[in-house]
């Protein structure tokens, strides 16, 4: 048995090289198809991991009193009259909720960083009080983090995030030395640890957070504040609905009247990042099967091209012993081995692809699952579209075979 598949693999190859330019034209269509399958998966797993990732920082069990809806179909004009969220909010409801356990403002603008000739331009400035690092994963790798005294006296310390301590204190500790945040003049308590982008769109170490008193005091007395509530993990629904009556007797709200602020949680960007996903799975899979089946096809009418031209070649085989089997398993290797072709060849474009995307986007990586399915793919079109082929081979006369001219 071993020796027919092997006789059978040599004659195969021999037909598939002897044809070289045909056959790589042949495999287009699956190297399209694998390609796009595996591409497909590379994004989906490097999404799912750059996800996790940002969803980390928002954390699961932290709910955001603001405005307006992260996502909304609300119209633009009434979310932008509703009134602002207030600071004063903050004691009424840790007053109010049996499910908050630490509450903390975020107030944020852009602004330069400077220290002597070096300057950032746009970092992200952001107001907070002391609770804002139980309200976010904000780790503090160097210094310490704003105190209750600061916040309330309105001192001028910052703390930076990593981008910002690696740009403007090379080779040095930023702690307590000095910054520039505008016109004003800051002293450095601590950097936060390096947190890399939020859904590889903006970094998170390109911050820096003040007192809350502060900001307001050299700022801004208006603008957006959103509230970051951390609530019991086991009760986010309860802590939501119990919010959500809190703000409407806060904001004075009759029973019939709308609710005129939004109380935003980490699951509203899972369902929008799962549509998405959807949308790329469902987009990658049509070209898939589009182009496994026009590939698919292309390979069937070479193959039946390529007994026509054998068919001597085939009742000679019949002639000195060749069996049925054998001729069917010959011409059917022959249509494996070219989808393997180009499946092999769809793969490594993909996994020159992954390294791309992991290089320049966000961190992927192609999975050893995803290159095993993409292989069988291949080899499954394979067998579909050479078994009709094979067996009008196998199904030869041959008598007429070797009459064939």
């Amino acid at each position: 048995m071993l020796g027919l598949f092997k006789e059978n693999l040599i004659i195969a190859l021999g037909a598939v090289f002897a044809n070289k330019t045909r056959a790589l034209l042949t495999t287009l269509g699956i190297v399209i198809g694998i390609l796009s399958v595996t591409m497909m998966g590379t994004l989906i797993s490097g999404l799912d991991r750059s996800f996790e990732k940002s969803m980390s920082f928002l954390g699961r069990d932290v709910l955001f009193i603001s405005k307006h809806a992260w996502f909304s179909n609300d119209n633009w004009w009434d979310i932008r009259n509703r009134p602002d969220i207030k600071l004063e909010y903050m004691d009424k409801i840790k007053q109010q909720s049996k499910f908050v356990t630490a509450i903390s403002p975020t107030m944020q603008r852009h602004i330069d960083v400077s220290r002597g000739e070096e300057s950032i331009s746009g970092m992200a400035l952001v107001g907070t009080t002391p609770e804002y690092v139980q309200t976010s994963t904000t780790n503090i790798s160097e210094g310490r983090f704003i105190t209750e005294g600061e916040d309330r006296s309105g001192s001028r310390v910052v703390v930076i995030g990593n981008d910002i301590a690696e740009s403007l204190f090379k080779n040095i500790s930023p702690v307590n030395e000095y910054v520039k945040i505008g016109p004003y003049k800051f002293r450095v308590i601590g950097v936060v640890e390096k947190q890399g982008k939020f859904m590889g769109l903006f970094s998170l170490d390109n911050q820096a957070i003040i007192p809350s008193g502060t900001y307001f005091r050299l700022f801004s007395r208006r603008g957006w504040i959103q509230l970051n509530a951390k609530v019991d993990e086991e009760h986010i629904s309860e802590a939501k609905e119990e919010l959500t009556g809190i703000m409407r007797r806060l904001r004075g709200l009759r029973p019939e009247e709308k609710d005129d602020f939004a109380i935003n949680q980490q699951a509203a960007f899972e369902d929008q990042y799962n549509a998405i996903k959807l949308a790329i799975g469902g987009t990658g899979l049509f070209i898939t099967v589009l182009s496994l089946v026009v590939g698919g096809i292309g390979i069937m009418n070479i193959m039946f091209v390529s007994v026509k031209e054998r068919t001597r070649e085939i009742g000679v085989r019949k002639a000195i012993g060749a069996t049925r089997n054998m001729i069917l398993g010959q011409f059917l290797i022959e249509a494996i081995f070219i989808c393997l072709l180009g499946g092999l060849a769809g793969l490594s474009l993909a996994w020159i692809g992954s390294l791309l995307i992991n290089k320049f986007v966000f961190p992927s990586a192609m999975p050893i699952w995803l290159a095993v399915i993409s292989m069988g793919l291949s080899l499954l079109v394979g067998v579909i579209s050479g078994i009709a082929p094979s067996f009008k081979a196998a199904r030869l006369d041959p008598i007429e075979a070797l009459r064939y001219e």
